[in-house]
């Protein structure tokens, strides 16, 4: 008899995970360090003492500690939202016709509306153990300035959030609720920095781009009394904290006796990636798992399957340690895609070096196909997706009707990383077919490698 699955995969509080997933601890081939821009040695914690607070500087060396505590401070704030549903997608197998089972870890359920809060809590809570008073940051679609905004005022520290120019004026809302929570929000790049002035003196009508509000928000950062620079993506620190999302999933396949066969996630700077597949490429390093393992980018901003593996800067003014990465160059600015969380024109250096080392794929998708996903998953679903979730919903079916194809019964895990609500201007362009797709020229694609540093 078959055992029939839930359609949620319940964890109790009581098995809420104590611990951070470290992925580079059970790497043999460990990612290149960063390197300090003057010098080109690698960095040391003195390095980033001025920029990060002294836990998450920690955490970003730390290449050796596979199971990283979580602190009780943390593991409070992560009980108000916490564990996240993992959910069996019947509705839309039944409505594709695959033999698939097809799962989604939803992360969309706190009011900041993505899974971005694992991260803003874990690094607000380490900069009020330093005595900080105040944090800087850069967002792109705004979910991760809406999280730390919510993280901030909880744990009573200011916040000011450079956000992407394009986003904030496609997501007035997202402002607005950033605002609610005290946050103070300036569209990028902006003449309140000497890096956004010089940004605008050479593109007066840019659109902005996450590396020019990062390089903004770490100059205000470096400034500012009693003030760091906190990121939503890109750092292993980062991955670390939202490596909560895989090692709940594993609980949860572990308890119902699940094993997924292809795991799914969109792929910007790296954060949601890293943290759904963390505890399931440990066990596919270390021989216990052949899992098939899928990264989606937009095709306006394909640092995977177009970009180059380099050490590159982190922002735009080239402020930033070096990171060796795959990269379109600090200098390439993605067009205005709907997807802006996904705007970034490098990846992390663990994904990097995993995809180098050809341990997970990279596939792009363009916007209106991403769409057309987007509103199939809502209709079918009922729950209306984030446009960066989108490109793993997009490929989740892609894999489904290949399992319908071939007769194959295959477990999918995707990361629905985020809700939808913010971006209905994206969705009012899709329905009035106004929106149109950008898949960037080599000739465009080589502005940007022009910028990359002349480092191996």
């Amino acid at each position: 008899m078959t055992k029939h699955i839930p359609n949620r995969l319940y964890i109790s509080e009581e098995e809420l995970p104590k611990h951070w997933y470290n992925l580079r601890a059970v790497m043999k081939n460990k990612p290149a360090p960063m390197l300090h821009p003057g010098t080109l040695k690698p960095v040391t914690a003195e390095d980033l003492d001025a920029v990060f607070c002294k836990e998450c500087i920690e955490q970003e060396l730390d290449e050796t500690t596979q199971h990283v505590p979580i602190p009780e401070g943390i593991l409070e704030f992560y009980k108000a939202y916490r564990p996240a549903p993992l959910i069996r997608a019947y509705f839309l197998e039944k409505a594709l016709e695959t033999p698939a089972e097809i799962y989604y870890k939803h992360e969309g359920t706190n009011t900041s509306g993505s899974h971005k809060l694992n991260s803003a809590a874990a690094q607000t809570f380490y900069a009020k153990q330093d005595g900080l008073t105040s944090l800087t940051t850069e967002t792109g679609a705004g979910q991760w300035g809406s999280a730390m905004a919510m993280a901030c005022a909880y744990f009573g520290l200011d916040l000011t959030v450079y956000m992407v120019k394009i986003s904030a004026e496609q997501k007035p809302y997202r402002k607005a609720l950033m605002e609610t929570y005290g946050a103070k929000l300036i569209p990028s790049p902006s003449n309140t920095t000497e890096a956004g002035k010089h940004i605008l003196e050479k593109m007066p009508d840019t659109n902005g781009s996450l590396g020019c509000a990062i390089s903004e928000a770490i100059e205000k950062a470096v400034k500012t009394p009693k003030c760091r620079y906190v990121l939503g993506s890109v750092l292993n620190h980062v991955l670390l904290h939202q490596s909560i999302i895989g090692v709940e999933c594993k609980i949860a396949f572990d308890k119902y006796g699940i094993k997924p066969d292809i795991i799914i996630g969109c792929a910007g700077g790296g954060s949601n990636l890293g943290g759904l597949i963390a505890p399931f490429m440990g066990e596919k390093l270390q021989g216990k798992s052949d899992v098939k393992i899928i990264a989606v980018e937009p095709a306006s901003c394909p640092s995977f399957t177009r970009g180059k593996f380099a050490y590159d800067f982190g922002d735009t003014a080239q402020t930033t340690p070096l990171i060796k990465m795959y990269t379109m160059g600090s200098g390439y600015i993605p067009p205005a895609h709907h997807a802006g969380g996904l705007r970034y024109h490098g990846m992390n250096s663990t994904l990097s070096q995993l995809y180098h080392d050809k341990l997970m794929e990279a596939r792009t998708a363009i916007q209106t196909d991403v769409f057309d996903a987007a509103i199939k998953f809502a209709k079918i679903e009922g729950i209306l997706p984030a446009p960066e979730s989108s490109h793993a919903i997009k490929v989740a079916i892609d894999e489904a009707l290949e399992c319908k194809r071939t007769g194959e019964k295959k477990t999918i895990l995707f990361g629905l990383t985020g809700t939808g609500y913010f971006d209905m201007s994206a969705y009012m362009q899709y329905n009035a077919k106004t929106m149109s797709d950008h898949v960037p020229t080599d000739e465009e694609l080589e502005q940007g490698f022009a910028s990359l540093p002349a480092v191996k």
